[in-house]
């Protein structure tokens, strides 16, 4: 009976380092495999046998081939698109014609003749829509990234804008007075210093926005502008005051006026003795424009950049973690499935991305260290040869004992 149990556990050992071989053979093959996790085999022995207080063992079993979910080297790839984890999140995809969720840490990801973002294979990479585009909020919804609805970007009216100057306070009443009506009328005469903007309109039309100033004495100055059609008319600038002690804005309070069409914001400008000058000058309006890229920043939001300048987020990527990876289950095609093992999925768009982050344009590579495999392979092989000499001696003893008995 000793022998015959000397015959199993050998076979048992051939068995399991067989499948350790099959493992580590899977690991080599994907060494260069975008994304992929190394597997390992995990052994446990078989129940023994009992015998005179004591036991003797039956040999080994296959107690399961755990996923290394290890971070995996970073490469640079060119490509704005292609994203990596550095964490322990995964992307969240689901198949094009299905509501199926997989996970992945393989982001070789494109844009698809539709304008989705997916894998190599077709699936789609969800993250979540934004309600504000500008500041980048998030509205918490999860779905496929898409970009059929950004290829344009709409004009915006100039609705405010941003002036801070310095007015020169030994500057002395101009000698024209300021009256668009008059023939030959020239508004530099009838001013100390002037400054112009490109200001849009509500169809993204650029136009040139003049501002002049004119000091009037005691403090005071007054704003004239020209649209390019139309000047201020006479008597109808707006009076901006100065404190002469400390060469602050007074009036108006606050510093904000309407004037054609939009809020001119002079919060800054100020009334000392130094040349006229502007120290800043911004405005929020914009032409119309065509989608000319995108980039994906390191918490995942996409950008979408247009001919105007302007920049649109318009997404998020999701992420999501597990409670325990170790317990996903492998699908192929780098993808992973949730089961009770691992827990599920936990996808929130703040804590996973605090503590996770993207690199664009980068892809990770496969944690697999050939070198380790390889003596692993090793060890492995000589379990087995050994396993296979427990074999061939238990079936030689075997032989002696049949040649006794007959």
């Amino acid at each position: 009976m000793s022998v015959t149990s000397a015959m199993q556990a050998g076979v048992s050992g051939l068995l399991t380092n067989g499948e350790a071989i099959s493992v580590i053979g899977n690991n080599l093959a994907n060494v260069s495999t975008t994304g992929f996790k190394e597997g390992k085999t995990l052994f446990s022995d078989l129940l023994s046998t009992s015998i005179n207080n004591g036991q003797i063992g039956c040999g080994s079993q296959v107690q399961g081939v755990q996923n290394v979910f290890s971070q995996g080297t970073l490469v640079s790839t060119g490509s704005a698109t292609d994203l990596a984890i550095q964490g322990d999140a995964m992307f969240v995809l689901q198949g094009a014609n299905s509501t199926q969720q997989y996970y992945s840490r393989a982001g070789s990801f494109a844009f698809n003749n539709n304008s989705i973002l997916t894998d190599p294979s077709g699936n789609e990479v969800l993250g979540y829509g934004m309600s504000n585009m500008i500041t980048g909020t998030s509205n918490g919804v999860l779905g496929t990234i898409d970009l059929a609805n950004f290829s344009t970007m709409a004009p915006k009216a100039t609705g405010t804008l941003s002036l801070s100057a310095n007015l020169d306070s030994a500057s002395s009443p101009p000698a024209a007075t300021w009256d668009p009506s008059q023939a030959n009328f020239d508004p530099t005469a009838a001013s100390n210093f002037s400054t112009s903007a490109t200001v849009y309109d509500a169809q993204g039309d650029a136009k040139s926005l003049t501002m002049y100033f004119a000091n009037t004495g005691a403090n005071t100055w007054d704003l004239y502008t020209y649209d390019g059609t139309n000047y201020t008319a006479a008597g109808a600038g707006t009076q901006l005051t100065f404190d002469p002690s400390s060469g602050a804005l007074t009036n108006p309070n606050p510093a904000t006026i309407s004037t054609n069409g939009m809020t001119v914001d002079l919060t800054g400008t100020t009334q000392f003795a130094t040349a006229s000058s502007v120290s800043s000058q911004t405005q929020d309006g914009y032409a119309a424009g065509n989608e000319t890229g995108v980039s994906i920043d390191s918490k995942g939001v996409v950008n979408v950049q247009y001919s105007n300048s302007q920049i649109q987020k318009i997404a998020q990527v999701a992420l999501a973690t597990f409670a325990s990876p170790t317990g996903l289950e492998s699908m192929g095609g780098n993808l992973y499935s949730a089961t009770t093992t691992s827990g599920a999925a936990l996808i929130n768009n703040t804590s996973n991305l605090s503590n996770n982050t993207i690199a664009s344009s980068s892809l990770e590579q496969s944690n697999v260290d050939l070198g380790d495999q390889l003596t692993q392979l090793i060890t492995v092989q000589q379990a087995y040869e050994a396993n296979s000499k427990t074999i061939t001696t238990a079936d030689e003893m075997m032989q002696d004992v049949l040649n006794v008995i007959k």
